[in-house]
């Protein structure tokens, strides 16, 4: 009987679906709807995420160099270098371009050839077009020189100087790579000097500097003690400045002769190569060695070359930090304005009207964040903490001028009404019996927050940190106005007391990626690096959320509510 009468069911159930619009009362239609989207939606997070590995990793491959004669009005050129791009364009373009028309295919294809040696022959960066192109080649015993500025240098080797006599034997490659290495142990020496020595001189220094003018404000007392430590700390500078020049002397000793594509020469000092490769000579496991050693670089070193060349590792740092620190202030602010709301407040007009600020306060374009945080933290509370105790330190600001600590606040203030929402959100889920069982067995109020319903509401108050960290991290606007800089002196966090630093101005990816991108004096070179800080920071960002996502629902296992 049962099966009949689910065939029965089933056979006037289809039959009702026959019936004209009875489809699309039953509301499949807005099922299939919402699946669409959101497969479409899924669809472009994965195209971002190949677009960005492709265009972003793909520059840290040691590309061929090719040499080839290329055709111009004034006669020819021999051109050597790497080919960064490619692309078509109409004839009608080409002819308005060309300053030699003649004949040309349709459509018409030029590429990108980065040939380098910015410094002596620029630029570095060529538009050639392919149908003028004769004579191709990959020479293989191109070199290609990494160097601290201009750029790369592309050449074939000459010749190899020791304070400038010739090294006898010629110049071979293994004597090439040893002498590379040797100025690559002495940077490494002279940026230890640089950033434990001298830096470390400088604090104290600037420690007794501080100490001398607060005796003074204090009434001119004695400071026999502070002399004596400023010579001793001068004294030592001097032996570091010493050490370090005769570091830098020794640096200046090597230097190799290429000859370029013109035909001419020109000598480089092997004090500024960071390396040098054959790519036409390697095979792919080299290349891979090659690639990886390019991708750790970039994630371990500071910029250089007006943030076109080196890594990001000081934007890494800043971008994490800033988010860490806004998580511990926001998660607060943000619990505590919920539990009022929803546990304390009288429910009425007062309290509706708060909430709708709340939301609204979430529409607020983040530039008017930005310019709040700079008049209010910036100048009004860190003026006033100037002038309250580091009065030695004026008119130089300490916590009066933008810095970490302020650019933390500031995005706690943008992203604290949906940690808000969120968090009330799961206090109301939390069933009222909770509350009255924990209460008739004799807790206070306070501990049925802190131990029952708390507990129980984290979930949901870890999932509006999670989307104040997502949105904090890819904020630049507000950031620009209270601490983010385009290249930072120093970390946030070094070995001198009190160890983390937020008054320092910091390096943030968002930031990073706008001024490579926008504010860049060589775009060409910058194109790549935009992807691949692009794609490091959507890392950064989808880390971070792994990480809180997990710790949510380890959160919501163990404080699963389940009623009998």
């Amino acid at each position: 009987k049962s099966c009949a009468s689910a065939c029965e069911t089933g056979m006037q159930g289809s039959e009702a679906s026959r019936q004209p619009g009875a489809w699309w009362r039953s509301g499949s239609p807005w099922i299939w709807l919402n699946a669409a989207a959101i497969g479409a939606g899924i669809l472009a997070v994965a195209g971002l995420f190949v677009l960005l590995a492709v265009r972003g990793l793909g520059h840290f491959w040691p590309s061929e160099v090719i040499a080839f004669d290329y055709r111009t009005g004034a006669g020819g050129l021999h051109v050597v270098g790497e080919r960064a791009g490619r692309e078509t364009i109409s004839r009608r373009q080409y002819l308005e371009a060309a300053a030699e028309p003649g004949t040309a295919p349709d459509p018409v294809e030029r590429w990108l050839v980065k040939t380098g040696n910015r410094r002596e022959a620029a630029p570095d960066f060529r538009w050639v077009f392919a149908h003028r192109v004769t004579n191709l080649t990959t020479p293989r015993d191109v070199v290609v020189f990494e160097r601290t500025e201009w750029g790369n240098a592309y050449g074939f080797l000459v010749g190899l100087a020791e304070d400038g006599v010739p090294v006898s034997g010629g110049p071979t490659w293994a004597a090439l790579s040893e002498r590379i290495e040797r100025a690559r142990r002495l940077r490494a020496e002279i940026g230890r000097l640089q950033d434990s020595e001298f830096h470390e001189i400088d604090h104290q220094l600037e420690r007794l500097r501080l100490e001398r003018r607060r005796r003074a404000l204090d009434g001119g007392l004695r400071v026999d003690d502070i002399e004596v430590e400023e010579a001793r700390l001068q004294a030592a500078y001097r032996a570091a400045a010493v050490k370090r020049a005769e570091l830098s002397d020794a640096l200046r000793r090597d230097s190799v002769s290429i000859r370029l594509m013109d035909g001419g020469e020109a000598t480089l000092a092997l004090g500024t190569i960071i390396r040098a490769w054959q790519p036409n000579r390697m095979t792919a496991l080299g290349k891979l060695g090659h690639y990886l050693e390019s991708l750790w670089k970039f994630l371990s070193e500071p910029p250089r070359e007006a943030n076109t060349e080196g890594g990001v590792f000081p934007a890494i740092f800043g971008t994490v930090m800033m988010v860490l620190v806004m998580s511990v202030l926001v998660a607060p602010f943000g619990v505590i304005a919920a539990l009022y709301l929803r546990e304390y407040a009288p429910q009425g007009g007062v309290v509706r009207t708060i909430r709708i600020a709340v939301h609204n306060l979430a529409g607020v374009p983040s530039i008017v964040y930005g310019v709040f945080g700079l008049g209010f933290f910036v100048y009004a509370v860190g003026g006033t903490l100037d002038d309250l105790f580091f009065q030695e330190a004026r008119p130089a600001p300490t916590f009066g001028t933008p810095g970490l600590l302020w650019a933390s606040l500031t995005l706690a203030l943008l992203t604290v009404p949906v940690v808000i929402v969120s968090a009330e959100e799961g206090l109301a889920r939390v069933p009222q019996r909770i509350r009255e069982g924990s209460l008739a067995l004799g807790a206070t109020k306070a501990e049925t927050l802190f131990r029952m319903v708390l507990p129980m509401a984290s979930p949901s108050i870890l999932t509006g940190v999670i989307l104040a960290v997502a949105r904090a991290a890819g904020e630049v606007a507000p950031l620009m106005l209270v601490g983010v800089v385009k290249l930072a002196p120093a970390l946030p966090v070094d070995g001198n007391f009190p160890f983390i630093h937020l008054e320092r101005q910091f390096m943030h990816l968002g930031f990073h990626i706008y001024d490579v991108g926008f504010q860049s004096p060589n775009p060409a070179a910058a194109r790549s690096l935009v992807f691949a800080t692009a794609l490091l920071l959507v890392v950064i960002v989808v880390v971070l959320n792994l990480a809180a996502t997990l710790l949510r629902n380890r959160l919501e296992a163990r404080y699963r509510y389940v009623e009998n």
